[in-house]
């Protein structure tokens, strides 16, 4: 009997099912995380722009992302909420005995997303109510507090992968916390930025991919021009510097998690002058097959020389280490995450040369084709990263010491099937509902600026701060609210 065999058949029941219902949840959380951390950052780098300039369209385009921002973070809550409540559910066997370890993450997390909802709030009200540069001051902590809600879920990630700040006592519990390590563990620091820079990047793209299209659909006015180049530029920007992060994340997963790197690398055997494969698989008798195979590679990347040595998936026993089938997954959502990555830099570049050239982004329909498709693969990105991740570091929940099979819940599996299906359909209405809402914004929005071109002023001369501009009845208002002239949001 194959060994991944003889592992699942040892296994309870029911953690296949949890753990597809907690990848569910997760993989569909993740697709709103990038948003949530870095569109209230990219919204103030529009609203300072629109006030240091007088600008009018930066200020519009500031206010109506904050409406996105804001319906994207109630649907972001519910998400995250489901998560908070699965770890308890699911996973009790790891809160039972751990949670007074790395916990205080998620404590963290929880009074992030208070304070975000507040300010939320008063950013949004302070439109027209408030003077300028006292709302834009108001809204200065948001950025601040969408970190700290990252903050608080990454130490308690990283704290999973490299548990520290406590001793085991003659039962094994943890006793002795000292909060403090256990919050900045190894990990916590390259994980931590390695996650707000991707989350930057990714949020970036996504944004400029909308404005991208307009392009591409002749829209080519100030409005769009500026929409485009904000977003696309701060990602940019982030972009090489995420590929110093990833490399640095790599490296620290080599010296604190060897047979996790293992199987991201697929590397069988602990060895110097180790190769790299591009994709490939994994078998249980530790060949690889297909992909492509670069001599020494592996080695060079893990320590700058071919004499590093790579330790091993059959350095451990093998209920210690992920099967050949969880470690092909984690490779190749590691080569394709790094595969993205190189096309983004790329693509960064060309717009970093031509506006150096020239100070203009590029007018090419290649270059905004690959613009839209960019926010598309960029969250492509962000899931496989956590792919990597987290199947890599299997069997464990808790590195070296709890394994997954051990955490999981009691709950007949029949039950948490019917649990993972009826979470599915609330999903797809979730996600479903938060698509209808974006696009019945997007339909106003285009009334609005059609309804004030039809009136002979630009869409953007109706600024968010001040009486509003008088528009016909019935029309649409600049940012879809109320038709009636002067009427406030």
């Amino acid at each position: 009997m194959h060994t991944s065999v003889q592992l699942l058949s040892d296994a309870p029941a029911q953690l296949l099912p949890a753990r597809e219902l907690m990848a569910f949840t997760l993989a569909s959380h993740i697709i709103l995380v990038p948003l949530g951390v870095a569109l209230p950052l990219i919204t103030l780098v529009m609203h300072g722009i629109g006030l240091r300039r007088k600008d009018a369209t930066a200020l519009l385009l500031a206010r109506r992302w904050s409406a996105v921002m804001a319906v994207q973070f109630a649907v972001g809550v519910v998400t995250g909420t489901v998560l908070s409540f699965e770890f308890g559910l699911l996973w009790p066997g790891l809160m039972g005995r751990w949670g007074d370890v790395f916990g205080i993450g998620f404590g963290v997390e929880a009074w992030a997303f208070f304070l975000e909802a507040v300010l939320i709030a008063i950013y949004l009200y302070g439109w027209r109510r408030l003077k300028p540069r006292t709302h834009f001051l108001l809204g200065l902590p948001l950025p601040a507090t969408a970190l700290l809600g990252a903050f608080g879920i990454l130490a308690a990630n990283s704290w999973m992968n490299t548990p520290r700040g406590f001793s085991l006592d003659a039962d094994g519990n943890p006793v002795d916390v000292d909060v403090w390590k256990a919050i900045f563990t190894p990990m916590f620091g390259p994980q931590y930025w390695h996650f707000v820079v991707a989350m930057l990047l990714t949020a970036g793209y996504v944004v400029a991919g909308v404005y991208a299209v307009g392009w591409l659909r002749g829209r080519r006015d100030h409005y769009h021009r500026l929409g485009f180049a904000v977003p696309f530029t701060l990602a940019a920007i982030a972009t090489p510097v995420q590929f110093v992060l990833g490399d640095s994340i790599a490296r620290s997963v080599f010296q604190e998690q060897p047979v996790k790197f293992a199987a991201m690398e697929i590397v069988w055997k602990t060895d110097t002058r180790v190769p790299e494969y591009i994709f490939g698989r994994l078998h249980e008798d530790g060949t690889v097959t297909g992909g492509i195979r670069i001599p020494l590679l592996d080695s060079f990347l893990a320590g700058f020389s071919a004499d590093t040595e790579v330790v091993g998936l059959s350095s451990v026993p093998a209920d210690e280490r992920p099967t050949a089938v969880q470690a092909t997954i984690a490779h190749w959502a590691f080569d394709i995450m790094v595969f993205i990555g190189s096309g983004l830099a790329l693509l960064a570049l060309w717009y970093g040369l031509v506006w150096l050239r020239h100070r203009r982004a590029p007018a090419s329909k290649w270059f905004y084709g690959s613009a839209a498709c960019a926010g598309v693969a960029s969250v492509v990105a962000v899931e496989c990263g956590w792919i990597a991740s987290e199947v890599a570091r299997q069997p464990w929940i808790v590195y070296q010491n709890m394994r997954v099979a051990d955490a999981v819940t009691a709950t007949r599996s029949t039950t948490l099937w019917i649990m993972l299906g009826v979470v599915v359909v609330v999903y797809v209405f979730v996600f479903g509902s938060l698509l209808a809402v974006l696009l019945k914004m997007r339909t106003r929005w285009r009334l609005a600026d059609a309804g004030a071109a039809a009136s002979a002023r630009a869409p953007e001369e109706d600024t968010p701060y001040g009486p509003r501009a008088p528009v016909p009845a019935g029309d649409a208002s600049a940012d879809g609210g109320p038709t009636r002239p002067g009427d406030r949001p």
